[in-house]
């Protein structure tokens, strides 16, 4: 499988897993399976930002991509899934939309609701910045590989702490699961220890079958997609809130 075809893989299951959210967030085994679908992913999405990360000529360029639709994404994230799995707390944002930056509204929809959660791409822009910081320790110190691994666990624990504050999705789980791709490339047995150890539950668990797509990978880029998942998520997104409030 080329870059292009795994991204597709990724996409369907992501969309799979956000339709089943908001559309059908009842208990019942059309969740459970469209979940289950949708674990595999996250992972997925890690192995490329690995793989871009050996690949890319411009790192910064890379992590600013990433920030900048983390931004653009976070409105949409929030107004899609408020009600949903990935939110426990506060109101109905389709009964108090045109109210929620009323004066008395404020500070729940600026930190109850909008800084409860963060969408996945600032997940992936804290996992990119971990190893590229990694990364620079390794070269910087390559003579010293006891200097090299206290400083690289202190720098992935002091972004697991981040994500964990910020309320990234998967939260500091993402990072080390990032970290993880990155110091075991290549070993797909060793990313599927590390997918199910970093596991929090038996549905998360199912992030692992993730690896039978990523043992396929053959190394090519395939079409050239870059932009649509970026424009693709907070899109579908977005699109998903409009069909809350038709539901």
């Amino acid at each position: 499988m080329s870059t292009f075809v795994l991204k597709i893989v990724a996409i369907i299951a992501m969309l799979i897993d956000h339709l089943t959210v908001v559309i059908n967030p009842a208990n019942d085994w059309v969740f459970i399976a469209g979940r289950l679908i949708g674990r595999i992913a996250f992972p997925i999405f890690i192995f490329l930002i690995v793989e871009g990360f050996y690949n890319t000529s411009n790192v910064k360029n890379y992590l600013r991509r990433l920030g900048i639709f983390a931004l653009i994404s976070e409105l949409p994230f929030d107004l899609a899934f408020y009600n949903s799995f990935y939110a426990k707390e506060g109101g109905n944002i389709k009964i108090d939309l045109s109210n929620m930056f009323s004066d008395g509204q404020v500070f729940d929809t600026v930190i109850k609701r909008f800084m409860g959660h963060q969408n996945v791409f600032f997940t992936l822009f804290l996992g990119l910045l971990t190893i590229w910081l990694m990364s620079m320790i390794e070269k910087k110190y390559s003579k010293n590989m006891l200097y090299v691994n206290i400083l690289n666990a202190v720098v992935t624990l002091a972004v697991s702490i981040a994500a964990a504050f910020l309320r990234t999705d998967y939260n500091y789980r993402g990072i080390l699961l990032i970290v993880a791709f990155y110091l075991f490339r290549g070993s797909n047995l060793l990313l599927l220890i590390s997918m199910l150890i970093l596991s929090s539950d038996i549905v998360t668990a199912f992030a692992a079958l993730a690896v039978i797509p990523i043992a396929f990978y053959n190394g090519k880029k395939g079409k050239d997609i870059k932009y649509f998942f970026y424009i693709f998520y907070p899109a579908h997104i977005f699109i998903l809130f409009i069909l809350q409030l038709f539901i």
